[in-house]
């Protein structure tokens, strides 16, 4: 039965990458890929060539289709996203869907994912936290998404692009600004860099910057532990 491997990707830092992910991509048939180019890139320098296969988010289900065929063919399949764990608000679900549905083994190679990297060092104080990832760009429906997830109490973490980073920390400073807020903008690469506070000193942090770059994790921490200290210390 040939095998579709989910690859983790490094999502920055090339050093990132596991050797169990090294030996699946070389040992693969077939390289999926989101996009050709940039997983090439990731390939070459590490001398691996391999056929590849686009499926990206705007014909993953065509291209998961096709892959399903050189599945059925006996070929085993590797499908890498741009950069972190596919399906992971990255393309892969539908691939996954659909090779599972046709009866062929799905096995996840693990491996760097922005949302864990920040989760790591968010300091996490509860058992409970939603990962959303990218929110809607339109204004509407962030902040209507927004309120829903500050009221579950919970701690949660997005994605942003940095296009919006300073409207999402205002639309979060408005809805409350009490929360503590942590923000990874180019995580593993070499101009990370990890900034805590309450959303609207981070809003003003990045609004007065002359040019904001890199892709932005968010983390928004939850008040249900404060909540609950207020009416112990109340009774």
């Amino acid at each position: 039965m040939s095998v579709l491997y989910i690859v983790a990707t490094p999502i920055g830092n090339l050093g990132d990458i596991t050797y169990r992910a090294l030996e699946t991509l070389k040992n693969a048939d077939v390289i999926a890929c989101e996009d050709t180019r940039h997983t090439l890139q990731l390939l070459t320098h590490f001398e691996i060539r391999k056929p590849l296969v686009s499926c990206r988010s705007q014909n993953e289900l065509a291209a998961a289709q096709k892959i399903v065929q050189l599945l059925d063919q006996g070929q085993n399949v590797a499908y890498a996203s741009d950069a972190g764990t596919p399906g992971v608000s990255d393309p892969g679900a539908v691939l996954v869907s659909e090779a599972r549905k046709a009866g062929h083994t799905v096995s996840p190679i693990p491996g760097a994912s922005a949302f864990a990297s920040l989760l790591s060092v968010a300091g996490l104080s509860s058992k409970t936290v939603i990962f959303e990832g990218f929110l809607s760009p339109k204004p509407g429906r962030r902040r209507s998404r927004l309120r829903e997830l500050i009221a579950t109490g919970d701690s949660f973490i997005l994605y942003e692009s940095p296009f919006r980073i300073v409207k999402l920390l205002s639309d979060i400073a408005e809805i409350n600004n009490e929360r503590r807020v942590v923000v990874g903008r180019e995580l593993t690469k070499l101009h990370e860099e990890i900034l805590e506070g309450v959303a609207g000193d981070l809003r003003d942090d990045f609004a007065a910057r002359s040019k904001v770059l890199g892709e932005f994790a968010v983390f928004v921490a939850g008040e249900k532990k404060l909540k609950k200290a207020e009416e112990d210390a109340d009774t």
